[in-house]
């Protein structure tokens, strides 16, 4: 474990913001091997593009959608978020974020905001698969220094269903109960840290350790009835589409702690193994 971990609501209120950038510190405890876990980038990402662009909105404008490319690693220290507004028409407001370090580009986001409006579709409410293993029947995933990436210290894993990494064993569907360990952000940015915070369900097919990075990742919300539980649970479910030439297809659905759907996850993820 690390020497000191600060919680990300700290990070937060250590962000400093000149005109169109916002730069937030990046501490080791927030590392996934060389670079930094892509949940934080994101949810950073996602609260500059609220500091700079949705002082005026209205509060029922909510977070649609997030597409993100990682183009390069983010390591110690300053973490700059370049924010432009590329739109912002009657329902959707389209916002761009470049993540830069050192002056090299990091990563390219863009976030998607709206709120609700009247229409004669039917509401679609998925229903969640139920599993056998409760939060409480499963063991806490331990932190391994050099093992487990640093940022996994920050939450609290407990497998519900699949393999874990590197065990050796077929299969390409994970269902992890997760959550933030004590302390409370918005459920904005933590639904986005939480949909990115499970690995690809194919490194349990692999018997050694191999690192894995995501190259892009496209993140879909659902609108919630009501908030969630604070310190609930929620469960990320992760399938493996395809997995070829080093190159994984991911899906992701994550669940609130009483089973409304949250959000939906694609990724592309190159594994070094």
């Amino acid at each position: 474990m690390t020497d000191r971990l600060l919680p990300f609501h700290r990070l937060l209120a250590a962000r400093q913001r000149r005109e169109a950038t916002v730069s937030f510190p990046v501490t080791e405890d927030w590392l996934q091997g060389r670079t930094t876990f892509g949940g934080f980038i994101a949810a950073c990402s996602v609260q500059a593009m609220r500091d700079v662009a949705g002082a005026a909105w209205a509060p029922q404008v909510r977070l649609v959608a997030l597409q993100t490319n990682f183009v390069g690693p983010v390591g110690l220290g300053e973490m700059d978020v370049r924010i432009e507004v590329l739109r912002e028409g009657k329902h959707l407001r389209q916002v761009q974020a470049v993540v830069s370090q050192a002056g090299q580009t990091a990563a390219v986001l863009m976030g998607v905001f709206g709120a609700g409006r009247e229409t004669p579709l039917a509401p679609l409410a998925p229903q969640q698969p139920p599993v056998s293993v409760t939060p409480s029947d499963a063991p806490a995933l331990p932190f391994r220094p050099g093992v487990t990436p640093n940022f996994t210290q920050h939450l609290e894993f407990r497998w519900a269903e699949g393999n874990y990494p590197f065990s050796g064993k077929p299969g390409w569907r994970t269902r992890v109960h997760a959550r933030l360990r004590g302390e409370s952000i918005s459920e904005e940015l933590l639904v986005v840290m939480l949909t990115d915070a499970a690995p690809t369900a194919a490194l349990g097919q692999l018997s050694q350790r191999a690192p894995a990075s995501s190259v892009t990742w496209a993140l879909e919300l659902a609108p919630l009835s009501g908030p969630a539980a604070a310190d609930g649970y929620w469960r990320i479910d992760n399938e493996t589409r395809a997995a070829a030439a080093g190159h994984v297809n991911d899906s992701t659905t994550l669940w609130t702690p009483s089973g409304e759907l949250a959000a939906f996850g694609y990724q592309v993820v190159a594994v070094y193994a």
